[in-house]
């Protein structure tokens, strides 16, 4: 229920044009440019498919009442999901500090004084959106690929979308403009 309320509060923010936790000074990072294709497709599927649906099921109309609520709500996450996504960037704080995230499942801060090292690196993992490894390596995966890599002085606790939490050591993760994410980094960390 707390993923569909900031679900539904993505949606105004985005209409609205406001970012989430993004202060004066800091340098917001979008991520969503790998999946943008990918998540219009997603919702143009799915409003054929409640078009569809509506012709067909038009001589039941239970069944059609049933099917047009699951449509629309299908058509709304999938809008809440990129709107998430787009209004809640990573976050280069003006300290130093780092903000990982994808949408609402995802939020993670980083202290300054934790960054070790950070680093442009380009790889391509198959998977799903959050892949951990047993030797404290942390994947946030977004259109199948991660940008940046950043090494910790010593492990975080993160917390997985469904509640279960991990420690990690290096975090992977994507960002559109990787270089100036990193040289901000830098910059603040020097």
């Amino acid at each position: 229920m707390l993923h569909e309320v900031r679900g539904v509060g993505s949606l105004a923010r985005w209409v609205a044009r406001r970012t989430h936790g993004v202060r004066d000074g800091d340098h917001a990072a979008p991520y969503t440019g790998p999946q943008t294709a990918m998540m219009y497709g997603l919702l143009f599927v799915a409003v054929v498919e409640t078009v569809v649906l509506t012709v067909l099921l038009t001589p039941w109309p239970l069944v059609h009442r049933i099917m047009l609520v699951l449509d629309v709500y299908t058509v709304l996450a999938v809008l809440a999901l990129h709107a998430g996504c787009v209004t809640r960037p990573h976050v280069a704080g003006a300290d130093g500090s780092l903000r990982i995230r994808y949408g609402a499942l995802f939020d993670l801060l980083i202290a300054p004084e934790r960054i070790a090292s950070v680093r442009v690196e380009r790889r391509y993992p198959s998977g799903g959106l959050i892949q951990f490894a047993d030797g404290g390596e942390l994947d946030l995966v977004v259109g199948s690929q991660t940008s940046v890599r950043v090494e910790l002085t010593e492990p975080v606790t993160f917390v997985r979308p469904l509640g279960r939490t991990g420690r990690a050591r290096v975090i992977r993760f994507h960002a559109d403009q990787a270089e100036e994410l990193v040289r901000v980094l830098r910059a603040a960390g020097a």
